[in-house]
């Protein structure tokens, strides 16, 4: 695999995913608490959702890592090409439809997300994206252990990425429009 690929690959990537909480009123996780707008359902069943949603995600990340990191990837052969992109495109279209599950479940109530619950999509899409820069670096070569501060950078670097949602969500004014004159 080219290194500048894989590179840009992760960083456009991250720029969709860190706006995405923020454009978007859609929800994208099961959280176990009620959110604002929702309906109401029993708290256990609202528990045992969330455990199962963020199981499969993390099932999901991992298959995402073993299929992408082992996968044979030649530059020069088409057909290796075609292989990779096609692996790649469904793991992200796998990680897309489970991540639309709950804006599907949701689709009766009001959409209202609280700022903690777009930090926890914004910190489930960082561990997403770190999955796949994983798996592209397990395809290239060695793993390199990593310690926290690459962990600290890398999310600083994600959410310096996620800004320009912040601001169109939170910062922009919304000033109605001004009546003409007849």
């Amino acid at each position: 695999m080219n290194q500048s690929f894989a590179v840009w690959t992760v960083v456009v990537l991250s720029a969709i995913t860190a706006n995405l909480p923020f454009v978007l009123q859609r929800r994208f996780l099961v959280l176990p608490w009620m959110q604002s707008g929702e309906l109401p359902r029993p708290a256990w069943l609202q528990c045992l959702a969330s455990l199962v949603f963020f199981g499969l995600l993390l099932g999901l990340a991992y298959l995402a890592y073993l299929t992408i990191g082992r996968a044979y990837f030649m530059a020069s052969d088409l057909a290796s090409v075609g292989l990779f992109v096609g692996k790649l495109a469904l793991t992200l279209g796998l990680v897309a439809m489970l991540l639309a599950f709950p804006g599907w479940r949701n689709r009766a109530d009001t959409e209202q997300k609280s700022f903690l619950a777009r930090m926890l999509e914004l910190l489930v899409f960082y561990g997403l994206v770190g999955a796949l820069g994983f798996a592209f670096e397990v395809n290239m070569g060695n793993l390199f252990t990593q310690t926290w501060e690459f962990y600290a950078i890398t999310l600083s670097l994600f959410l310096v990425l996620g800004y320009p949602g912040f601001v169109y969500r939170y910062l922009m004014r919304r000033s109605k429009p001004k009546r003409q004159p007849l």
